[in-house]
Order: C-alpha cells, then sequence, then structure tokens
C-alpha cells in the first residue's frame, strides 16, 4: 500500500501553485519561451466523480489536471504512461505526470509552449474556461441531430429523394 496516491482532502490549487512557482524559479524561468508576465495559477478546480480536476496555467505551458481526490487512493502508475478517459467534453488522453511534492497526477498539455502576445488576464481566463469546457456537455442543435455513426448512411430508415 505504501506505493499507492493518496488522494487530496483539501482543493489542492495552492498546492499546485507552489510547486509549479518553484519549478519556474528553479528550472523555467531562463528558457526562451518563458513568459514571466503570466502568472502560475491552478484554475477552475473542482471535485468531479471524486477526483480534482482543473487546469494548471505556468508561464511555459497551460494543461488539464486531475489529482486524486478525498478518500482517493490510486494506484502508483508509471510517470509518462497514458490514461484516456472519458470526460463530458469527450474522450481525453492524459498522461501520468509526479513532482516530489505533490506525488502523481494525471496531465493534458494544451498549449506549450504558451501563445506569444497573450496578457495575463487574457491566460488565466483561457485557462478557466479550459477547465469549465473539458467538463460540459458537447453542444448539440435539438433541430439538427446528428447521427455520427458510419452505419446510419446505410440505414434503412434513411429516406432517398
Amino acid at each position: 500500500m505504501s506505493d499507492d496516491v493518496l488522494g487530496h482532502e483539501e482543493n489542492p490549487a495552492t498546492l499546485l501553485e507552489n510547486i509549479f512557482t518553484e519549478i519556474a524559479d528553479d528550472q523555467m524561468y531562463s528558457l526562451p519561451f518563458y513568459q514571466g508576465h503570466i502568472p502560475v495559477r491552478a484554475c477552475g478546480m473542482a471535485l468531479f466523480e471524486g477526483q480534482w480536476f482543473g487546469a494548471m496555467l505556468t508561464p511555459w505551458m497551460l494543461s488539464l489536471v486531475i489529482l486524486p481526490g478525498p478518500g482517493q487512493l490510486w494506484v502508483r502508475r508509471v510517470v509518462g504512461e497514458r490514461q484516456a478517459l472519458a470526460l463530458p467534453c469527450g474522450n481525453v488522453s492524459f498522461t501520468v505526470s509526479e513532482t516530489e511534492a505533490g506525488g502523481q497526477y494525471l496531465s493534458r498539455s494544451l498549449m506549450s509552449p504558451l501563445e506569444e502576445g497573450m496578457s495575463a488576464e487574457q491566460a488565466v481566463l483561457l485557462a478557466t474556461q479550459s477547465a469549465k469546457m473539458a467538463l460540459s456537455l458537447p453542444l448539440v442543435d435539438a433541430d439538427h441531430p446528428v447521427n455520427r455513426s458510419r452505419r446510419a448512411l446505410f440505414s434503412p430508415k434513411r429516406s432517398v429523394s
């Protein structure tokens, strides 16, 4: 059991921000794509199906992140391994990631490096909206339902004009 990853009882936003601020200060600040005006921010962190879900914004990237939630016990996985998850927005592939101070989590890069010229306010808004959109149901126009099945093209119910 010592290899298992324990869940975070409290919202891990502050923990993530502290960890990634340290990474920024120690390792990333001198890289050419580092944008110092962009804050380190965990955006939209909320419980989803018992796990902490949100977006991690740093001066070099934007990613979706999932961490074990209260009372959760994740089996330790190989860092770099991929996990496909079904979210309300659709299937999303995450990568097992890990920090010494925060343990294992799942991440999905949305933008790396960040787009040049983006303001801090735009970046925070993008991160917050990305977290919300990932947990949103896809929009469907009720007046024009879509049958995404390829077999529907050959359905006997299809009318021929």
